[in-house]
């Protein structure tokens, strides 16, 4: 049983790569969408962000160098994607729910990650493990597990009761969306209760980890834990496959909507994929843009809808 519990384990997390890469792929292959054209923009110089300016400003600016500024794109990310600050400025009442949920989700990937990197030094270093540095990783590792459990437990329970509450969320509200909430509060509650009640002759979760690496199929699992496991490594492979993907789609939102201000030109990349695109026949269902798969977007940008001719 040991055997299958691992194999399943690597069987969730190669699903997951694969699936988020596919996705990720399938993301950066899709036309270029609308810009927002929004300044300031992260990587500007940041004299230019202070007051909400761009490389446009500069005279000539097509025949210089283009450069972009790293730092700045970090020190806006980094927070938005940690505290969800955007949230936090425009819907107070949603962030209460949902950067708990997060915010647990990531101590729980760190988690993971120390694990792994206790794991190997147990394998390669066991001498290290043993001393106080050892014991440093074991506590760091037990509070950030424990913290992300209960805070996406948390997290996931307030949000789904919003789903289940809010009126306003109804038209928006599927049985996927409460599928996936009620998904999430199984798993960590299950693998929680494991955590806590375990037989004695468990060595935890750093041995499981370590049996793991080398699939060592001797060690003895119980079986809440082997439930919760199973659990988990489900809904690592199902997460990429769903909506929940976002946080493969937000790099792009970013990078390629919000603070995309490639210039368009004349003979660039951008120019040639912009042409391609202008020989597409849309279809849309809304009437007055009489995209009815005939016409190009060429036809449908040149011609006014009010008017039914040409600008």
């Amino acid at each position: 049983m040991t055997a299958v519990l691992f194999g399943i384990v690597y069987a969730g997390v190669l699903v997951f790569v694969i699936a988020s890469i596919a996705r990720a792929c399938y993301y950066a292959k899709l036309p270029i969408h609308l810009r927002w054209e929004l300044y300031p923009v992260p990587h500007e110089d940041p004299k230019r962000v202070k007051h909400g300016g761009s490389y446009f400003e500069e005279i000539d600016w097509w025949t210089k160098p283009r450069k972009t500024n790293l730092a700045g794109e970090l020190a806006a990310m980094v927070p938005e994607m940690l505290f969800m600050v955007a949230l936090w400025e425009h819907n107070r009442k949603l962030w209460i729910r949902s950067f708990p949920f997060h915010f647990g989700l990531y101590l729980l990937i760190g988690t993971t990650g120390l694990l792994l990197i206790s794991a190997l030094l147990t394998i390669f270093v066991p001498a290290l493990m043993a001393g106080s540095f050892g014991l440093f990783m074991h506590w760091v590792y037990t509070v950030t597990g424990i913290a992300g459990v209960i805070l996406s437990i948390l997290g996931a329970a307030g949000l789904l009761a919003r789903r289940l509450t809010d009126k306003m969320l109804k038209p928006y509200t599927t049985a996927g969306d409460i599928f996936n909430l009620v998904f999430f509060i199984a798993t960590f509650v299950v693998l929680g209760a494991a955590y806590l009640i375990h037989r004695p002759d468990f060595g935890g979760t750093l041995a499981l980890t370590v049996g793991l690496l080398r699939f060592d199929t001797a060690i003895q699992v119980p079986l809440l834990a082997k439930a919760g496991i199973v659990m988990g490594a489900v809904l690592a492979a199902y997460i990429p496959l769903t909506h929940m993907s976002h946080f493969v789609g937000k790099y792009f939102t970013y990078h390629a909507v919000r603070w995309s201000d490639e210039p368009n030109m004349r003979g660039s990349e951008l120019e040639k994929r912009l042409a391609e695109y202008l020989t597409y026949r849309p279809t849309w269902a809304a009437s007055h843009v009489t995209a009815d798969g005939l016409r190009t977007w060429v036809d449908i940008a040149t011609t006014n809808p009010a008017q039914g001719g040409r600008k």
